[in-house]
């Protein structure tokens, strides 16, 4: 025979069951859902469980890096961000032949330290058409760099013309340039971070410092 008339829960019991859900979902929403809805993880538990790499800003405005153990915004990069832009023109030495001879080739390996919140340029002097090879890494953690060249000009104007060769967010990077105009060609790299970071460049090719 089946009881229709179910005992009643007392009022105690509903509100230890109240409070018991409103407990848990609170968890989970610190544990779970802040972390991979907002990229927000005040207890560090996101971090540890992974919910905070589901993270993805909505707007696509930023890349989102792990930086020293913290998730770290970086400005999301576009094709503007790339030069001294069309207000500035070309110079015209940029058009000049390739000298006879391009440098001797040579090696070399530096230490470049950026401080915490700064931002600094290592330039090489490359003629037109010379050829270097170069590979940077750091010692921790991630940089903004702009690897460009400016061109060697008689008379300079108010604003340089720079061209941007890769820009981009790393901790390492190779590759082989060929210069497209004689000028000091090199990095401009900007530490966002709280912690300095040291760069090791090694560099291979026909190049003066």
């Amino acid at each position: 025979m089946t009881d229709v008339n179910p005992p009643l829960l007392e009022s105690k019991q509903i509100i230890k069951a109240t409070l018991a859900a409103l407990i848990l979902g609170g968890l989970i929403f610190v544990v779970a859902v802040l972390p991979a809805e907002y990229g927000i993880d005040p207890l560090g538990t996101g971090k540890a469980l992974g919910f905070s790499r589901l993270y993805q800003p909505d707007d696509q405005t930023d890349m989102m890096v792990v930086q020293n153990g913290a998730l770290q915004a970086f400005p999301r990069l576009k094709l503007e961000d790339a030069g001294s832009g069309p207000e500035v023109p070309m110079p015209a030495e940029a058009n000049n032949p390739a000298p006879a001879h391009q440098y001797a080739v040579r090696e070399d390996s530096i230490t470049i330290p950026v401080p915490a919140g700064k931002g600094l340029e290592y330039k090489m002097i490359v003629l037109k058409y010379g050829k270097v090879k170069y590979e940077w890494s750091t010692n921790q953690g991630v940089l903004y760099f702009d690897f460009h060249g400016e061109v060697k000009e008689a008379n300079p104007g108010k604003d340089t013309y720079f061209e941007s060769y890769t820009v981009a967010n790393s901790n390492n990077m190779i590759g082989t340039f060929l210069a497209p105009f004689e000028g000091r060609h090199g990095w401009y790299f900007k530490n966002r971070s709280k912690t300095d970071i040291i760069v090791t460049l090694r560099l291979k090719g026909q190049y003066a410092l």
